[in-house]
């Protein structure tokens, strides 16, 4: 821990002096910009103590726009769009984990290898991922951001991780503390200095009494979206918002034109004659109420009654009709045409759809599905396919963050070590759409047949490298790689070596001879 007048809540993990001192002497007029919408401040006091927000509070701003998020994700069309994006990202495994780690590009030692696997597999049972990784990953997507308290034990930092609490995304946000000075030469300003932490508030526009916590006792993953002044970060549903909002307006003004328009009113026209207004009025209501009725059936005691109210705007209309007109008449008010067209409706649910990357044929759940060849894959699933793998990736900083503090905690690797390997280890989902194998499969199909029409004038006019790269679309590192193997099999005896082959070897021992009973010259 630092050494300050005000120390925050949590651990830190501090790296070398060596590293501090080299990072320090760069310089440069912008702070490190990162993907979590953190908030700017500059200091004033002591380190870690009070400071002034040049940004203005966000946090209410943010705690109001995922309370948005989170209500039209109930809205059956969003929520059927989602369900559809998690059942592709999440996919539930009998076997084993959702996800699994794959270390076969790190350089290092098999027993450090088994150690990360073990830290990585006790870490998704902390998660609980293989019964909560569809509910984890749902929040992350809705609320754009996921955070988690890391518990630990501040005496024996080297025990690791403890605990994983999840923390509601809109009562924590992340703060960064610039420290500046004046370069003497050019007069700009130079960052000296940047310092993060999170702040944690119960009721979040309350400034006051927000709790501050080190950067390394948070995880905290977003979405990697900022709004237009790249100060807030934003869910994958911010596109959905107006068609959500336009969608539900429609709906509405389509049920009220319904009940409106759909029955068919009577119009009764009473003739009073040369009656006063008052008593026109009266013997009218006396018609209407002799005539009019309206039964009742009443849910809690069985009974049908006669709720005799005021006429609305469903009911039959009556009309007072003066003497020298004709008399008493009763006409029908016919309904409402065209009630059951509903193409705006279906265009703004397809707006939708297509605000949230979904395929738009997913929106009608009576067509088929059919898995055939990728001729017969739409476009609109492949998109969708590589829409789920960034969607993956950008989740996987989830684990990768996970699996850097725990290593380091319990001292299996050193932060120099995770900055050279973070970049080769990858997390592999298990995949439920076999859309990409197909493609991948027929796209080696058709070079094995390619190559068998080539495999003829190899030695005599194609060398083996150029079918390689040109034919098998390999790399010079894929095909020094594959001769290797090669050797390495026929050494095993995996495969026939060549020189067998030409010494004209039979399975019955005896070797090829030329037939008997002729003269070779001849």
């Amino acid at each position: 821990m630092a050494d300050n007048t005000l120390k925050l809540f949590g651990f830190e993990i501090r790296r070398s002096k060596k590293a501090d001192a080299d990072e320090k002497k760069l310089k440069s007029i912008v702070p490190p910009v990162d993907e979590d919408g953190a908030g700017y401040v500059t200091a004033s006091g002591t380190h870690f103590a009070q400071y002034v927000d040049i940004d203005g509070d966000k946090s209410k701003d943010n705690a109001a726009l995922i309370q948005k998020y989170r209500g039209i994700s109930m809205h059956p069309e969003v929520d059927a769009a989602i369900e559809d994006i998690m059942n592709e990202a999440i996919s539930g495994s009998e076997e084993g984990f959702p996800v699994e780690l794959v270390l076969d590009d790190v350089d290092t030692s098999k027993s450090i290898k088994n150690k990360i696997t073990e830290e990585f597999k006790d870490l998704l049972n902390m998660l609980r991922f293989v019964d909560l990784g569809h509910d984890i990953f749902r929040k992350w997507y809705i609320d754009g951001r996921l955070a988690f308290h890391i518990v630990v034990n501040d005496t024996q930092l080297s025990k690791g991780i403890m605990d994983i609490r999840p923390i509601d995304s809109s009562k924590i946000r992340k703060v960064k503390e610039v420290k500046s000075k004046k370069d003497p030469i050019t007069g700009a300003k130079i960052i000296e200095e940047t310092n993060e932490h999170y702040i944690y508030q119960e009721k979040p526009g309350q400034q006051a009494s927000g709790i501050k916590l080190t950067k390394d006792s948070v995880l905290y993953v977003t979405s990697g979206l900022l709004d237009a002044d790249q100060k807030r970060v934003i869910s994958f549903l911010h596109k959905a918002l107006k068609p959500v909002n336009q969608l539900r307006m429609m709906e509405d003004s389509l049920v009220i034109y319904r009940l409106a328009r759909a029955p068919e009113r009577r119009i009764f026209y009473i003739d009073v004659g040369n009656m006063q207004k008052g008593k026109a009025e009266e013997y009218m209501k006396g018609i209407m109420s002799r005539y009019r009725n309206k039964l009742v059936y009443d849910a809690t005691t069985g009974a049908i009654k006669d709720d005799r109210k005021h006429m609305s705007m469903l009911e039959d209309f009556w009309l007072p009709r003066r003497e020298g007109g004709r008399g008493t008449e009763i006409s029908t008010l016919p309904g409402g045409d065209n009630l059951g067209q509903i193409d705006d409706i279906v265009y703004f649910q397809k707006r939708l759809y297509r605000s949230l990357n979904v395929p738009i044929n997913r929106l009608e759940q009576e067509a088929q599905f059919s898995l055939g060849r990728s001729t017969e894959i739409s476009r609109d699933e492949l998109k969708f396919q590589k829409f789920i793998d960034r969607l993956r990736k950008r989740f996987s900083k989830l684990f990768a963050e996970l699996l850097r503090k725990q290593l380091i905690l319990k001292g299996i690797i050193t932060q120099d070590d995770w900055d050279m390997w973070a970049n080769e280890i990858r997390y592999d989902f298990v995949r439920d759409n076999n859309f990409v194998e197909l493609k991948e499969a027929e796209l080696i199909q058709n070079r094995m047949a390619t190559m068998d029409l080539v495999g003829n004038y190899i030695g005599e006019y194609l060398s083996k490298g150029w079918v390689a790269k040109n034919v098998l679309q390999l790399s010079e590192e894929e095909w020094k790689t594959m001769k290797e193997e090669i050797e390495q099999e026929k050494k095993e005896g995996e495969i026939p070596d060549d020189e067998d082959q030409e010494n004209g070897d039979n399975d019955d021992g005896q070797d090829d001879e030329p037939p008997a009973g002729g003269d070779s010259d001849e």
